[in-house]
This record gives C-alpha cells, sequence and structure tokens, in this order.
C-alpha cells in the first residue's frame, strides 16, 4: 500500500470550473470546483428527481442557492464541539417534522463539520437518503466533502462513530472562500500541504483553485481504489494520527488543518528515525509546511505521554502505534512503531506556547 507516481494536475473548463469524476460504480459522482458552481445545485436535485430537500446551513441564508424544490432551511454550527451524535439526532428529528423521504435529498452547507454531520446524518435517516455538499471552507472542499467518510466524535477521540455515504454530487464553489477567516483558510492548507507527500504534484505557488482540484483529484483516485478504507485509502491520513491527537489534548483549540501540518512534520521526523527516508526528505516535510504558512512545533505544556495515549486510539492502530509514513516506495501504512521511537521524535519536537502556534500566518496564494 504505497504511492510513488504523482496524480496528473486537472484541466479546466472554459468557464473556468474544473470537474473531478469520482469513479465508484453506481455511487459515482463529480467534483465541481470553480467559481459560482453553487449556482448548478437545482440541476444537481432535478436530475436525482427529488421532490423536497433539507439545506442545513452554517452560512447566511444568501449562501445558499435556489433548490428548485420544497425546501426546509436548517441552521447549523461549525466546530468540533458540535460534531456530535446529539446533533445528528437533532437534525433526524427535524426531517421525521419536514415528512423527508428516501427519495428527497439532503444538502449541507458549510465547513468540514457541517458536511461530516450532515453526512452522518443523511446515512442513517430511513438507512440512507441522497446527500449533496456544497463545503464552504477550505478544508471541506479538499478533504471532507469528497470520500463518503462520515463521522462525529466521542469523548475519547475523533471521529469514532460514523459510516460510508456517498454524496450524490459536490460543488466546491471558490467564490465562498473569498470571506474566510484567516486560520479557517489556514486550516484547509493543512490539508494540501500533505498532499505533497501522498501523491500530488509540487503544488506550491499555483493559483488556489489548482490546489482545490488537485487535491480533490489525488483523493478521488485513492478513494475510487479503496472506498472503504481497507488498503490505500490509508494514505490520506498522512500526518492524521498526531494531528487527531493534538486536537483532542488542546480541546480543539488547535484547527484540524493546524494540527494535521504538525502531523505532516512529525511524520516525516519519525520517518527519518525508522530510517526509511534521507534527512533531506525530513527537511523538505518542514520546507512544505512552513511554504503554505502552517505551524510546525508541538505545545510546549503538552505531554508526549499524553499523545501517545491518545496516538493508540486511532482508527489505524490495531495491535500497537501506527503511522502513514513516507519511504523509499512513497508513502505507506507502518504499523507497530516502536513507542520509544515515536516518544523519542516527540522530545525532539520543538516547542511553542499555544498562542504562537494559532497564530501562524498562511503563504499567499496566487489568484484563483
Amino acid at each position: 500500500m504505497t504511492t510513488t507516481d504523482a496524480t496528473p494536475l486537472p484541466a479546466r473548463d472554459s468557464d473556468g470550473t474544473v470537474t473531478v469524476p469520482v469513479r465508484l460504480g453506481e455511487r459515482s459522482y463529480d467534483v465541481l470546483v470553480g467559481p459560482g458552481v453553487r449556482a448548478a445545485l437545482p440541476e444537481v436535485i432535478g436530475r436525482l428527481g427529488a421532490r423536497r430537500a433539507v439545506v442545513v446551513s452554517a452560512r447566511p441564508a444568501q449562501w445558499v442557492p435556489d433548490t428548485g424544490v420544497e425546501t426546509l432551511l436548517l441552521p447549523a454550527r461549525d466546530g468540533e464541539h458540535h460534531k456530535t451524535l446529539a446533533t445528528v439526532e437533532a437534525l433526524c428529528g427535524e426531517f421525521v417534522r419536514f415528512g423527508l423521504t428516501r427519495s428527497d435529498v439532503v444538502v449541507s452547507c458549510g465547513g468540514g463539520t457541517t458536511t461530516d454531520v450532515v453526512g452522518l446524518a443523511a446515512a442513517l435517516y430511513h438507512r440512507g437518503v441522497a446527500v449533496v455538499h456544497l463545503p464552504t471552507s477550505l478544508l471541506a472542499q479538499v478533504d471532507a466533502s469528497v470520500g463518503g467518510k462520515t463521522a462525529v466524535n466521542l469523548p475519547a477521540g475523533k471521529n469514532l462513530v460514523g459510516a460510508f455515504w456517498q454524496p450524490s454530487a459536490v460543488l466546491c464553489d471558490t467564490d465562498q472562500l473569498a470571506t474566510l477567516p484567516r486560520r479557517e483558510l489556514l486550516s484547509g492548507l493543512g490539508e494540501i500541504a500533505r498532499c505533497h507527500f501522498i501523491g500530488a504534484p509540487d503544488l506550491r505557488g499555483l493559483p488556489l483553485t489548482e490546489q482545490i482540484a488537485a487535491s480533490v483529484t489525488l483523493k478521488a483516485d485513492i478513494v475510487a481504489r479503496d472506498e472503504r478504507d481497507t488498503g490505500v485509502r490509508h494514505l490520506l491520513n498522512y500526518g492524521h494520527t498526531l494531528g487527531h491527537a493534538l486536537e483532542v489534548a488542546t480541546g480543539f483549540a488547535l484547527r484540524h488543518g493546524e494540527a494535521v501540518a504538525i502531523g505532516t512534520v512529525f511524520a516525516g521526523r519519525l520517518a527519518g528515525a525508522l530510517g526509511r527516508i534521507a534527512p533531506s526528505r525530513v527537511a523538505e516535510h518542514l520546507d512544505v509546511v512552513r511554504h503554505y504558512g502552517l505551524p510546525h512545533a508541538l505545545p510546549d505544556d503538552l505531554d508526549p505521554a499524553v499523545l501517545v495515549r491518545q496516538m493508540r486510539r486511532d482508527k489505524k492502530a490495531i495491535s500497537g502505534l501506527a503511522f502513514v509514513l513516507d519511504g523509499p516506495a512513497g508513502a505507506e501504512l507502518v504499523e507497530d512503531v516502536p513507542q520509544d521511537v515515536v516518544t523519542g521524535v516527540l522530545a525532539e519536537m520543538p516547542r511553542l506556547p499555544l498562542d504562537r502556534l494559532t497564530g501562524a500566518a498562511p503563504a499567499q496564494a496566487a489568484p484563483a
């Protein structure tokens, strides 16, 4: 389960839109990336034959396009603290009151939390109703909205309860990124940065639309080969083992992409400590993360033992610590990594106060 060849950059259509197919047989769908693509929502719903829609939106009403059918608009709140089973139950209750049927559609409009929660609610309600994602954060556009993974958190850890439920379409409207707060943009760049080590071409300096489309293309290719996360799809978790542990250990004071960036630098250092990659490749991890203006140090008040305990709860860890690590043939899942090596690498990581880590500035992206 390795990757070495870079996924080619996708081409834009004449109107600036990039269409990325996710090829999963009867569950196949397209991801549209570009300015104004949310206007395609009525056409998408029309193709589904739905007569009713529930739109769950964490954004102002004017951000949500007309669905073309009878619609219930429900408010949502982004943020990991709202990514719970209680939120899913509340949504399903609203679906019942509206009279939503299995022939109708649910639409998410928001960041990664909204995408995950709405996707899981759609997967569970009546054992599955169609869902369309309109991701409005960079993180949701490059990661959460594509691939059909839906999950919510438990107090013990991130994404521990979920289901696979592929969307019917994903509309990544880049116009909606213009109003993102700086840290929200930074969080999405964390996912783009880790693509450098799992098969994407070098995306540094490219226009943001091309960075998004390339990240989605890479993910679509991996998901098509391993929809249920039993093999090569583990590559998408590059930097996430420590990243998820950092999110939980800081009470989600670190955003997902910030934590993944730190986890990516750690993954490079760990691969170097295990003799899998040369020092120059270890340094490349730091160079890429720094280019995007992302944090690369651990919070100075975190005990490595706490992080190790949290990493043992990772879904990839069957009998011991497991990480997706770079190596001679590319990235792959490495199981049963010795704890003393992990602890040693954590001890050697640079440290900064938490408020310094969350104040990093993103690199200037090229125009979309």
